[in-house]
């Protein structure tokens, strides 16, 4: 990956949705580069998915996960994900295991996530932060 590649992936970032023109003109190169760049970068499994940034009025938060030492957090993960409500799941380093990013329709749903997050028996704690501002980066 390149300076190319990473200008644009920026844009990507940013938009989703920006034509392949537009990005030429930012970058300053052709349609057909961009174009074979971004197919090269999905291929690579560089571009995962494209998405959409929702500003839904609901409530957002984050919930920290911590489950036992023996367990599985990629099976975990991969369960938490297929919730409705769950935008993202990392797995991460420290305190706690794992990070679901939730878009809920208020207080209420998140809660109720929560619970049922902690229903599960893998599941020994959670924390949550309620997401009060976001920009993008």
């Amino acid at each position: 990956m390149d300076d190319l590649d990473r200008r644009i992936l920026s844009i990507l970032r940013r938009d989703s949705r920006a034509p392949y023109t537009q990005i030429a003109d930012r970058v300053g190169t052709s349609e057909g580069t961009v174009r074979n760049r971004v197919e090269r970068l999905v291929d690579e499994g560089i571009i995962e998915r494209f998405t959409v940034a929702t500003r839904t009025g609901n409530v957002k938060a984050m919930v920290e996960v911590s489950v036992a030492v023996d367990v599985d957090t990629t099976a975990v993960s991969g369960r938490l994900a297929e919730w409705d409500e769950v935008d993202f799941v990392w797995q991460v380093s420290g305190e706690e295991d794992i990070v679901m990013v939730v878009d809920a329709t208020d207080t209420n749903a998140v809660n109720e996530l929560i619970t049922r997050t902690r229903g599960l028996d893998e599941v020994q704690n959670t924390k949550t932060r309620l997401i009060l501002d976001e920009r993008l980066g």
